[in-house]
């Protein structure tokens, strides 16, 4: 849809979003984010789980009060649930006691309009959608992509300005997402949506280009706005189309570029290396995509987005699993691209003896909490150290997910390369020949 009034109807300016933690310090989930949603525009927010995507879809929608910031809607501070906001979920969110139709006209009732009123504006929701037919159908009789239609219904019958969209297409599958991704792009640019802007939350690099006119890309811990990009392709845009292509590569490239982790504020002490934050990914995830890439089909080097639709990953499911090798020193990752590097080569061709005694060389070289564990462990009189001593130094400086994320990480890979163990029963990490 061109936008033509330009109009202003929704901005944040300064949006911070923090929590307290039981340690008395602050987890920041959303810091300094400013975001200006306007008259006919369809804007996409793209970043990596725990980049605080959803909790701005919910800060628009008045459900979450920031910490700090100006919310404006219509230029007035918004200050609890937002009138002229729709959402749409991902898992639906249908009365399974209700039908089609009841589910849909909910919303009317909650809002007290007047039940012949409401029942036309639902037919008329439940036509437009694509659901003629099924109005007395009640949810368990219908498939995942028809329920995320009425889901699609239930948010459009109120006649919300905005239509906020929460990764409504990432639990259905391929076909049916594609079907009902093109249905509501062809709605939208026909002007039969009684909408006047869409911010979407997604994990699909392509999605976003196909879907909309600004993507902007979050980094991660905190979640801030890394780079605003305009997508100035024409509609029905063409995912083969060479300008496409390169506008997800540029994507890729952007998402996968080197950046620090978290960067602490000024007054604070920085972290010690070993309190990094950690992403846990199998060693078989990781032996897989090491096998993938030394396959004849791509000979140690593969285009990301390529690789992601081959293998059909999204950003959650590629990224961590290639963020890891190359922190292991197994693969290098640069403007969208990810090669192996010669151990990675080796490693894909060991044996699992060799396997093992590669990945345990690279854990204490490139993974300084495996190498601070491993340290400790060697310096206790009974080989063994309590879980609770290096979560309790890991906690000052992250999450206490993000802790438990490391840990388990850390405490999976030393596992398979028998160079710790970990007993669930006592919470205690000791050596492999401890008694």
């Amino acid at each position: 849809m061109p936008n033509t009034m330009n109009t202003a109807l929704f901005e944040l300016n300064g949006v911070r979003q923090a929590y307290a933690k039981p340690s008395g310090q602050t987890y920041v989930v959303l810091d300094g984010v400013d975001l200006t949603l306007r008259d006919g525009e369809v804007v996409g927010l793209l970043g990596r789980s725990g980049s605080g995507k959803s909790t701005l879809l919910r800060i628009v929608a008045g459900l979450v009060r920031p910490t700090a910031g100006a919310v404006r809607h219509d230029g007035q501070a918004v200050n609890g649930p937002t009138d002229g906001v729709a959402m749409v979920f991902q898992t639906f969110a249908l009365f399974p006691w209700l039908t089609v139709r009841e589910n849909v006209m909910a919303g009317l009732k909650a809002k007290g309009v007047p039940a012949r009123e409401a029942a036309a504006r639902a037919e008329e929701a439940i036509d437009l959608i694509g659901l003629s037919g099924f109005e007395s159908a009640y949810p368990r009789e219908l498939s995942g992509g028809m329920r995320q239609r009425v889901g699609f219904a239930r948010a459009l019958v109120v006649h919300p300005e905005i239509l906020l969209m929460d990764e409504p297409f990432s639990a259905l599958d391929v076909l049916t997402a594609e079907t009902l991704r093109t249905d509501l792009l062809d709605l939208w640019m026909e002007r039969r949506l009684p909408i006047k802007s869409i911010l979407m939350v997604t994990h699909n690099i392509e999605e976003a280009v196909l879907m909309c006119d600004r993507i902007l890309v979050f980094s991660s811990n905190p979640g801030r706005v890394a780079a605003e990009i305009r997508v100035e392709l024409p509609h029905p845009r063409n995912r083969l189309d060479p300008q496409f292509r390169a506008m997800v590569d540029d994507i890729y490239g952007r998402m996968t570029a080197r950046r620090p982790l978290a960067a602490p504020s000024p007054a604070a002490n920085p972290p010690p290396a070993h309190a990094m934050p950690l992403e846990h990914v199998s060693t078989n995830q990781l032996a897989g995509l090491l096998g993938t890439l030394a396959s004849p089909v791509y000979h140690g080097k593969a285009d990301l987005p390529h690789l992601a639709a081959s293998l059909r990953h999204e950003i959650d499911d590629l990224f961590p699993i290639a963020e890891a090798l190359q922190r292991l020193g197994f693969a290098d990752v640069a403007e969208g691209d990810i090669h192996l590097t010669e151990p990675g080569r080796l490693f894909a061709e060991a044996g699992l003896e060799e396997r093992k005694r590669l990945f345990a060389e690279h854990l204490i070289r490139y993974v300084p909490l495996a190498a601070h564990i491993h340290g400790l462990l060697k310096e206790a009189a009974t080989q063994r150290v309590p879980s609770s001593r290096i979560r309790a130094e890991l906690i000052p400086f992250m999450s206490g997910d993000y802790a438990e994320e490391t840990l388990k990480a850390v405490t999976s890979w030393a596992r398979y390369a028998e160079l710790f163990t970990y007993d669930d029963q006592t919470e205690t990490f000791a050596l492999e020949d401890a008694d």
